[in-house]
């Protein structure tokens, strides 16, 4: 069975709260990008394997998602070895979630060639003990992601008049390195505050979104931003050079670095 594991972008990305468990609460609408996408397929075997191809993967089997979500469907309803060939074309490490959609996929994949009948709600609760934003691509369609990623709610975004160019600039941006940056800026920014006086609260993700798209670059921002564009300043030359190529609106995603633009059609 084949399939395509598509990206996904951030459209704003606010880091809302540490939690006592050591994760983050955040908010943030996830978009899927179907034009940038592996190619999954999930063939019967004697034995489970796993072969990747294209960007090179230097993950061992056991620790890909896609074989651990194998293993978790096997664990729980007793499946069948499987061959999964995996061509990976989105980039690692870029904050596009490639191997979260992977992982994913196999999920949908191994539901269908076995016949388990599962309901999307029963997936995407199977995909969240994978990883936080897993259960996103189970839906594949905008959301407003909350809690640390799992937690979604539907949203109306109709982007058809518009198309995303997405940039990989071959950085690689450790999320947890990321979070510590993020960490450090709300620490500093927080003393501020204390000195300065409380800073205006402003209205949700959603509701910024609502509004046309020309006001979405002085209203909705990835808090990922600040950190990896101090470390790495040709992230905000790549956004810059979207703009000037007449982007109505652009970001990094995720924890980065892919940086993408949206233009009209």
């Amino acid at each position: 069975m084949i399939l395509c594991p598509n990206a996904k972008i951030n459209l704003g990305l606010e880091v809302v709260r540490r939690r006592p468990d050591g994760f983050h609460d955040i908010e943030s609408v996830f978009l899927p990008v179907p034009e940038l996408c592996d190619v999954l397929d999930v063939v019967h075997a004697d034995k489970a394997e796993l072969t990747v191809y294209g960007t090179p993967c230097d993950v061992p089997p056991e620790k890909n998602l896609c074989f651990k979500a194998f293993r978790l469907m096997q664990r729980e309803f007793g499946i069948g070895d499987v061959h999964i060939f995996l061509y990976k074309k989105i980039p690692m490490g870029a904050g596009l979630g490639g191997g979260s959609s992977d992982a994913a996929f196999t999920l949908v994949a191994l539901n269908e060639i076995f016949q388990l009948g599962l309901g999307r709600e029963r997936l995407a609760s199977l995909a969240a003990t994978l990883g936080s934003d897993c259960p996103f691509f189970i839906y594949n369609r905008p959301m407003l992601a909350t809690g640390r990623g799992e937690i979604l709610t539907p949203v109306e975004l109709d982007m058809t008049p518009y198309r995303v160019e997405v940039v990989t600039p071959g950085i690689h941006i450790s999320t947890p390195e990321a979070y510590a940056g993020v960490d450090a800026i709300k620490d500093l920014s927080t003393s501020l505050e204390m000195t300065k006086g409380p800073i205006e609260k402003t209205k949700s993700i959603t509701a910024r979104l609502s509004h046309p798209i020309s006001t979405w670059r002085e209203n909705v921002v990835n808090d990922f931003e600040a950190f990896a564009f101090a470390k790495y300043p040709i992230l905000a030359d790549i956004k810059q050079q979207l703009y000037t190529r007449g982007a109505i609106y652009a970001s990094m995603t995720g924890s980065g670095s892919a940086i993408y633009g949206i233009f009209k059609k």
